[in-house]
C-alpha cells in the first residue's frame, strides 16, 4: 500500500555539531512504501524466502551456525576497521578464544552476540534489552544505555563532525521505545521495510557509547528471524555494506539531513536481495560439498564412514579428537584413528598447534572464506 506524504520530513534543527534531540520519531511523515521502494521489497521477499528454504537443505544446522555467522562477524567488524582474518577466526572459534589477538577476540564476541540475541527473540520479540544485550556482550563490558555527553561522528576521511546523536538518558530510552513500537506495531508496512528504516533510526539514536553500528546490523538479522522470514542467523549483509561501505554512511546521512528515505531503503532492500541471492548460493554448494564427501569417503573408507562422523568435520571446520569423542562416535584413541585415515584420503589436512593436532576441512573452508562456489573434487 503506497501511503501519501502529509508533509516532507525535512528533519528539523538539524545541525551537525549538536546534539540531533529533535531526531523525528518513526514512522516519518514522509512515506516509505514509495512504488520503487515496493518494486525492490518484492525481489527482495523473494531471495529472503528462497534463503530460508535453502537452510532447510543442511540437515544438521550446526553446520550454518557455526560458519556463515563468522564471516558476518568479520565484515561487520571490517566496517569499524577491526580486522582479523578467515583463517585466525576458524582456527580460534572452536577453542580458546583468549588466546587470539585482540581483534579476532572482539570479532568472536560480536558471533557470541549474535548468537545469544538469536536465542533472546526466540523467547521475547526483539526490544531494547535485546541490544543491550548483544552491544554488552561485544564490547565485553557492563554497559548501559549512553548517559555521558560529548559523542560525535566524524567522516571517515575529512575528519570532519557530520552528526552528533541526541543526549540524555531519558531521551534515548524514549527514542528507543517507539523505535519498538514501530519495529512490532506498524503490521501495514513490510517487515523488511520495516527493518530498513528502523537500521536508520537506531544509528541514529547511537544509544552506546561504543559498538552501535555491529549493534544494529545484529538486530537487522533477529527481527527478520523475530518475524519469521528466517529461521537462522545466517543472512550475511555485511558483505554487501563493507563492499559499498561509503554508500552505506553517505545514506544514512542523507536521510537525517534530507529526509531521503527512499535512496536509504534502496539500498537496503537491495542489500536484503543480492546477500540472500549470494548466501543461498553458498549453501547449496556446502550441501553439494557434504554430498560429495560422504560419497567418497562411503566408498573408499567404508569401516570408519558414518555420515555423523562427516556432519562432525563440518561442524567444526577445525576439528579436534575432543569433537568426535564427544559426539560419541569413538573413544578417543579411535578418534584419533579415523581423522588420520581422512588425512590420508585428503579429505582432511592435519596440523599441529602446541600438543594438539587439528584436523583441517580444507574444501569446506576454501568453500567459505572465497566468493566461488566451487571446490577441489575429490580423486
Amino acid at each position: 500500500m503506497v501511503r501519501k506524504s502529509k508533509k516532507p520530513n525535512t528533519s528539523p534543527k538539524f545541525d551537525p555539531a549538536r546534539p540531533y534531540n529533535d531526531l523525528p520519531l518513526l514512522p516519518p511523515q514522509k512515506a516509505l512504501e514509495t512504488l520503487p521502494v515496493l518494486r525492490k521489497c518484492v525481489g527482495a521477499s523473494r531471495a529472503l524466502a528462497g534463503l530460508k528454504e535453502a537452510a532447510c537443505l543442511i540437515p544438521n544446522q550446526d553446520v550454518l551456525i557455526n560458519s556463515i555467522p563468522l564471516r558476518e562477524a568479520r565484515d561487520s567488524s571490517a566496517i569499524e576497521n577491526i580486522v582479523t582474518t578467515n583463517d585466525t577466526l576458524f582456527k580460534y572459534a572452536n577453542t580458546d578464544p583468549e588466546k587470539a589477538d585482540d581483534a579476532t577476540k572482539e570479532t568472536l564476541r560480536y558471533r557470541t552476540a549474535l548468537m545469544q540475541g538469536f536465542k533472546d527473540v526466540q523467547q521475547r520479540p526483539l526490544s531494547t534489552r535485546t541490544a543491550v544485550l548483544v552491544c554488552r556482550t561485544i564490547k565485553n563490558t557492563d554497559l548501559d544505555i549512553r548517559q555521558v555527553p560529548g559523542t560525535a561522528l566524524a567522516h571517515h576521511s575529512s575528519g570532519k563532525i557530520v552528526y552528533t546523536p541526541p543526549e540524555g538518558q531519558a531521551l534515548l530510552r524514549d527514542k528507543l521505545a517507539n523505535l519498538e513500537q514501530f519495529l512490532h506495531g506498524d503490521d501495514e508496512i513490510d517487515p523488511i521495510i520495516r527493518m530498513a528504516a528502523a537500521h536508520y533510526q537506531f544509528e541514529a539514536i547511537h544509544p552506546f557509547t561504543d559498538g552501535n553500528g555491529r549493534t544494529g546490523r545484529i538486530l537487522n538479522t533477529l527481527f527478520l528471524i523475530d518475524k519469521k522470514l528466517l529461521d537462522l542467523p545466517i543472512l550475511y549483509l555485511s558483505r554487501y555494506i563493507n563492499d559499498n561501505r561509503a554508500e552505506y554512511y553517505d545514506r544514512l546521512l542523507a536521510v537525517t539531513t534530507s529526509g531521503a528515505w527512499e535512496p536509504w531503503l534502496l539500498y537496503m532492500l537491495t542489500a536484503v536481495e543480492e546477500t540472500s541471492i549470494w548466501t543461498t548460493a553458498k549453501i547449496r554448494a556446502i550441501g553439494d560439498l557434504m554430498s560429495a564427501t560422504i560419497d567418497y569417503v562411503s566408498t573408499t573408507l567404508p569401516k570408519i564412514y558414518s555420515r555423523e562422523l562427516i556432519e562432525v568435520i563440518f561442524a567444526q571446520p577445525y576439528s579436534r579428537i575432543a569433537n568426535v569423542v564427544d559426539a560419541n562416535l569413538a573413544v578417543r584413541q579411535t578418534a584419533s584413528k579415523y581423522l588420520k585415515e581422512l588425512v590420508a584420503k585428503g579429505v582432511l589436512e592435519e596440523r599441529q598447534e602446541g600438543r594438539e593436532n587439528i584436523y583441517l576441512n580444507i574444501r569446506f573452508i576454501d568453500l567459505l572464506t572465497s566468493e566461488s562456489n566451487t571446490y577441489k573434487a575429490f580423486s
